[in-house]
């Protein structure tokens, strides 16, 4: 199927990845900044990362900054989702999820609406989770969150919360595009509980055993509290040590 998304049946318009100062005519330094958040559809054990989804929903609204997200309605997705449309509205919100993964991330207590053409999947409530895209598989979802970021205005990036191995190999690969030059977005895990602690510790250790080359370890950024998150992004500088590759629209 091709992409599909709440409030209608036309696909998505996709965008590449801008290398110019400007995107459908509007000045870099104009467009709202955009954050795509990578965490969890489960809720985990600790009362803290549903905390922690809440408070960097409320960060994003009090500075007018756009979500795009997995598109799943439970665990952390769900809840950063559903707590910035409560205070931004449904426009602030685009969930990108893959067709097979609709009936699965999902809570089986909302109401939904079905889209024309989407083979009867029920799409969340554009009121309650903002806008969603169905795409055909995981491939387009993530390429289409990277190039909702590129688009956005200066302090767009990347941010995770704590999630499994999806969560993992979606931050993993942004990291290693960033590395590759594929894409300049500041990236930052917010660091729940020091949840994220193995990870920054194997990043230093591979520097130190020379798998990760001196400078390309400030690729990815930490922080503590969904505040500093976001400014680490709105003062990120993207490496030295990365590589000037020439891509196409990737």
């Amino acid at each position: 199927m091709g992409l599909m998304e709440s409030g209608g049946a036309s696909p998505f318009p996709q965008t590449s990845t801008p290398q110019s100062g400007i995107v459908n005519d509007i000045p870099i330094e104009q467009r709202k900044r955009k954050i795509c958040v990578y965490c969890g559809s489960s809720a985990g054990k600790k009362p803290e990362h549903m905390e922690a989804a809440r408070q960097l929903a409320k960060v994003m609204a009090e500075n007018d900054i756009g979500l795009v997200y997995g598109g799943g309605t439970v665990g952390l997705m769900g809840e950063i989702a559903r707590s910035l449309v409560s205070l931004s509205g449904p426009d602030a919100v685009h969930g990108i999820i893959p067709e097979p993964l609709v009936r699965y991330e999902r809570d089986p207590t909302y109401t939904s609406s079905v889209v024309n053409g989407t083979k009867n999947l029920a799409i969340p409530e554009e009121s309650v989770f903002g806008k969603t895209t169905i795409v055909p598989d995981m491939h387009t979802r993530k390429k289409m969150m990277a190039q909702e970021v590129a688009s956005g205005g200066p302090g767009s990036g990347f941010i995770a919360l704590p999630g499994g191995f999806g969560t993992m190999e979606e931050l993993l690969e942004i990291c290693t595009w960033n590395q590759l030059g594929i894409q300049s977005k500041g990236i930052c895990v917010l660091n729940i509980n020091g949840f994220y602690d193995g990870l920054l510790e194997w990043i230093k250790k591979s520097v130190e055993e020379g798998f990760i080359r001196p400078g390309n370890e400030d690729i990815l950024v930490s922080a503590a509290t969904p505040a500093d998150a976001v400014k680490a992004l709105a003062e990120y500088k993207v490496s030295e040590s990365v590589l000037k590759l020439k891509w196409g629209n990737e």
